[in-house]
């Protein structure tokens, strides 16, 4: 279970607050106008900003004394994290190791991983030659490999139709659902909190509201999601 205890995250003056907890393997959307703080709470979470009150609890554990390298979590932002000098293979290659010191068994979990995501035979290739599709499967791919219990995803496919979109949600609910994996998605689009979450969490005013089933919420929206919907 995911846990956050009376938790504030303040970052350039602002501040945002939570007080819930997440099942594991849990599917979250949190959505919320722009600069209501849905990704600073993403970067709490990750390690990126210490709290200024209240903890972040894994499995009963308080995260607060491990970097975000040594934390339970992957993270993918909007620009997908993808290095254009590198090769597709070589850009996941990093999840395995950093400095790209990988075994015979490290390159064929790397090929399994690019086959799984429909891209066996593109690990030659650069970023820059890639669909916006193929590139998201391939950021994808990359967290796939940390493989991690949370998965952190700051509007990586915002940039992509709405058709590409679904059908990356989909691949990370299937992705998830093999693995058990606990994913929080920050979207503006309802829609996408709709097709992809289990719950789904409003965040305005500086507030991190608690998780509602998403049927629940949409089916009688509270004023915070009555008023973002318009």
């Amino acid at each position: 279970m995911l846990h956050l205890d009376h938790l504030t995250l303040t970052q350039d003056g602002f501040s945002v607050t939570a007080d819930w907890s997440l099942a594991a393997g849990a599917r979250l959307a949190l959505l919320g106008p722009s600069g209501a703080g849905k990704s600073t709470l993403l970067m709490g979470l990750a390690g990126f900003i210490t709290p200024s009150a209240g903890r972040v609890l894994w499995q009963g554990k308080d995260l607060a004394t491990l970097s975000p390298a040594q934390r339970p979590v992957s993270i993918l932002f909007q620009d997908q994290n993808l290095f254009a000098h590198l090769t597709l293979a070589q850009n996941l290659g990093l999840a395995v190791h950093p400095r790209l010191a990988l075994s015979t068994a490290d390159r064929a979990r790397v090929e399994a991983v690019l086959k799984r995501l429909g891209l066996a035979g593109y690990g030659p290739r650069k970023p820059a030659s890639l669909s916006g599709g193929q590139l998201g499967r391939a950021a994808l791919g990359r967290v796939l490999l940390q493989a991690r219990p949370i998965l952190l995803l700051d509007e990586p496919f915002a940039a992509l139709g709405p058709a590409l979109k679904a059908d990356l949600l989909g691949l990370v609910s299937e992705l998830a659902a093999e693995n058990g994996t606990t994913v929080v998605l920050v979207t503006h689009d309802p829609s996408d909190a709709r097709r992809f979450a289990d719950v789904v969490g409003m965040v305005h005013d500086g507030v991190a509201d608690a998780p509602v089933a998403t049927q629940a919420i949409f089916a009688d929206p509270p004023p915070a999601l009555r008023a973002y919907l318009g």
